[in-house]
């Protein structure tokens, strides 16, 4: 069988560790030849190793201008053009809350999160279009969609993110370039213990600890991975999604359904707690009304 990349060129920022590394090497699996742009010079160089002559590594930081149009450029130089753009570098950002917030923090968070993902667009387009078309997908977050899931520059930033895909999808269909997000949930890397200001290494160390604590604390109980989103995007990536634009798919192994007591029968609800009623009564009254309902049938 083909793969369902095959022939075609991609960009993928933050491309070296987490969801961008796990999404190179799918990518690269399914036949792309793909572009890894990231900060982390040996781990792109291993890469480089790892897949000779399918796979560049180009060294940059996204929030500077240079750098992005560099990247995007060695797609062209090295490999004939671009199809997919896979807008996915980041971290936390600022960890303040409004009381607290600096301008510094907040301004470094949205370079990172919204103004590099505008950035790669820009220079990716004219690539684009020289191949009658492409897809962009940028890295949002369930933060983006409800509060509690991250700190408040990163939430902002990732609502932004999902607007911003929509707007650029109205403007770009009628150019034959799909634009959508992804919105990772709990998803085992080490972007958290980043955001904590931890040193690499023990971010790293601390993306174990989320597989162990993720599958306890949403409907599917099982460790969110860089595969899980590494997949959605290839989805989106590959003509499979031809006719899907403008749009955001939540990967979160279903924690933003709702509450615990939406999928946990154990589990108290707010509502009925609030009243007085504790889950075993609940059960009860449930199954009164459920004899009841039976009787008059």
């Amino acid at each position: 069988m083909t793969g369902r990349l095959d022939g075609k060129v991609a960009v993928i920022t933050g491309g070296c560790s987490g969801i961008g590394l796990g999404t190179v090497e799918l990518f690269a699996a399914q036949g792309a030849k793909v572009v890894a742009a990231d900060l982390q010079v040996d781990k792109g160089e291993m890469l480089e190793k790892r897949f000779p002559g399918q796979v560049r590594f180009a060294p940059c930081d996204v929030t500077h201008e240079s750098q992005v149009a560099a990247a995007v450029a060695l797609a062209q130089d090295a490999f004939g053009g671009l199809d997919i753009l896979f807008n996915n570098a980041g971290h936390g950002g600022a960890p303040n809350g409004v009381a607290d917030m600096t301008a510094e923090g907040w301004d470094a968070t949205f370079a990172l999160l919204l103004r590099g993902p505008v950035l790669g667009m820009k220079h990716a387009l004219p690539l684009m279009l020289q191949r009658g078309g492409g897809s962009i997908i940028n890295t949002a977050s369930i933060a983006g969609l409800q509060a509690g899931f991250g700190p408040l520059a990163y939430s902002t930033a990732k609502a932004a993110v999902i607007h911003m895909s929509k707007c650029a999808a109205a403007e770009l269909s009628p150019l034959k370039v799909r634009v959508n997000a992804i919105c990772p949930g709990l998803i085992a890397t080490s972007i958290f213990g980043a955001s904590m200001g931890l040193p690499r290494e023990v971010a790293d160390q601390m993306a174990a600890r989320v597989a162990e604590v993720g599958p306890k604390i949403q409907p599917i109980p099982k460790a969110g991975l860089p595969e899980d989103i590494a997949r959605a995007a290839l989805y989106l990536a590959s003509d499979d999604s031809e006719f899907v634009t403008g749009t955001h798919i939540v990967v979160d192994g279903g924690v933003t359904i709702g509450g615990r007591h939406a999928w946990d029968h154990a589990a108290p609800s707010p509502l009925l707690s609030a009243m007085g009623i504790t889950p075993e009564q609940a059960e009860q009254m449930r199954a009164a009304l459920i004899a009841a309902q039976a009787q008059g049938a």
